[in-house]
């Protein structure tokens, strides 16, 4: 038996776990916390990762990393760290994003040239807001790395990563596989960094110091994608400190709206997706708004009837991503003495942030993915009153895998792969089914979500 290890170097911690590479039996694990904000050293993460893994991989045959997508991590001639990592929910690089987009020519032309529409998260972004408030930083760059490149670098020596992470940069093309040299250099403002070689989904990155195969890793959702193995019909709604919706394609995608960014995934295929900036926060803050633990929290929600009384959240607490509202604000709507009851506030919390995520899973639909049930991933998935909401809002099925670190999984799966030359086949156990109760519950409870958001925000 050969084990094998994924590691997930997420937002909040860094996430490992040690699998037999036949099974995808998880026989151990170990975690690590990062710190909190929307910079960072990667010297942390090396830190977690370290921390994460001690004791957990003398017998180890094999690693895969995955990591949080984005991230700009630029280096010097010497290796060294040129200013700290700007994390995909930083949003310092939203004008930068929109000035981008008009250089190349409108948002058609971006998604057709890269399968996206520059918004602050993506590093091309980042690179432009480096040009123009560091210069003199950005001219000391001469490598512009993702955050599990830097980490496969540190592993191995090699400056490598794969064509799902690149896919998320907003300078490599999903339908021409191949890296936009003019697009980088547009965005940096005439430099010319270099950036890690493309791996194939099978491809060793390399070996670290003790003789570890290094597999090539790739981006957090494509990490989750492979571990959760989906298939055609399946859409995947993670439910993390973001909320992402991705389904697997056989071709590209170029939304010109930027609703959908048209990742690649890690086995060769494609890997449509939403992201909102606004998931699982949003039920802890409210949580602490109404002074109750997330129990208790969970109890109010189920209590209320769908539709929280005509009460409406829309949760940009953080500003949004999708859709591109970087300066909002949360807003609820629908307040009346009779209805601002704690348990119409949880309920609003619940459906504010599910709604839009269906409205991800509408545009996906929209641009000819077949959808035929959710899968629901991440903390907040495991929330009863998420649940019990979450098939009227989405309109179809819904399955809820047991509790895993799916991110990591994938990662290890990948690792299994690149060791044996063969993608292993890992049994998804343990998953709960939820099926559509009440169609039109859903149907009035989008509609609202929709009729607030246009009150607010326009069409």
């Amino acid at each position: 038996m050969s084990l094998v290890a994924g590691v997930d170097s997420s937002t909040q911690s860094t996430k490992v776990v040690v699998c037999d590479s036949e099974t995808g039996q998880v026989l151990r694990q170990g975690r690590a916390p990062h710190p909190d904000g929307t910079v960072a050293d990667p010297a942390d993460w090396w830190d977690a990762l370290t921390t994460a893994t001690g004791g957990l991989l003398d017998d180890v045959a094999a690693i895969g990393v995955a990591a949080q997508q984005h991230g700009l991590v630029a280096l010097d001639e010497g290796g060294e760290v040129v200013r700290p990592a700007l994390l995909w929910n930083d949003n310092r690089s939203a004008q930068a994003a929109l000035d981008l987009t008009e250089e190349l020519g409108g948002a058609q032309a971006c998604a057709d040239a890269v399968g996206l529409v520059p918004v602050a998260s993506f590093t091309v972004s980042k690179l432009r807001w480096m040009a123009e408030h560091e210069p003199e930083l950005a001219d000391r760059v001469t490598d512009v790395l993702l955050p599990h490149d830097w980490l496969t670098w540190r592993l191995t020596g090699e400056l490598v990563t794969d064509r799902g992470d690149a896919s998320g940069t907003g300078y490599w093309s999903p339908r021409e596989g191949r890296y936009r040299p003019d697009v980088l250099a547009t965005a940096f403002g005439g430099r010319n960094p270099r950036t890690p070689r493309v791996l194939g989904p099978a491809e060793p990155a390399g070996h670290t110091p003790d003789g570890k195969l290094v597999s090539a890793g790739t981006g957090d959702n494509m990490g989750a994608a492979l571990g959760l193995a989906i298939g055609p019909g399946d859409v995947v709604v993670s439910l993390g400190t973001s909320g992402t919706v991705f389904a697997s394609a056989d071709r590209p995608s170029a939304d010109p709206t930027g609703t959908i960014a048209g990742f690649s995934d890690a086995t060769g295929r494609f890997l449509p997706l939403v992201c909102t900036l606004n998931a699982a926060r949003v039920l802890t803050s409210t949580a602490a708004l109404l002074g109750v633990e997330m129990a208790e929290f969970d109890r109010l929600a189920c209590q209320a009837e769908p539709g929280a009384d005509d009460l409406v959240l829309l949760p940009y607490l953080d500003g949004e991503r999708t859709p591109n509202l970087p300066n909002a604000s949360g807003t609820l709507m629908g307040l009346r003495r009779d209805n601002m009851t704690p348990q119409n506030l949880a309920r609003a919390a619940v459906e504010g942030m599910l709604c839009g995520l269906a409205a991800g899973v509408e545009a996906l639909r929209e641009q000819g993915v077949e959808v035929r049930r959710v899968l629901l991933i991440g903390g907040a998935a495991q929330s009863k009153a998420v649940q019990v909401a979450a098939p009227q809002v989405f309109g179809v099925p819904v399955t809820v895998p047991a509790p895993a670190e799916y991110v990591a999984l994938g990662a290890a799966r990948q690792a299994a792969w690149a060791l044996t030359g063969d993608q292993p086949t890992w049994p998804l156990t343990g998953s709960a089914e939820l099926d559509v109760t009440d169609p039109s519950a859903g149907e009035r409870i989008r509609e609202h979500h929709r009729e607030a958001f246009t009150r607010v925000h326009g069409d």
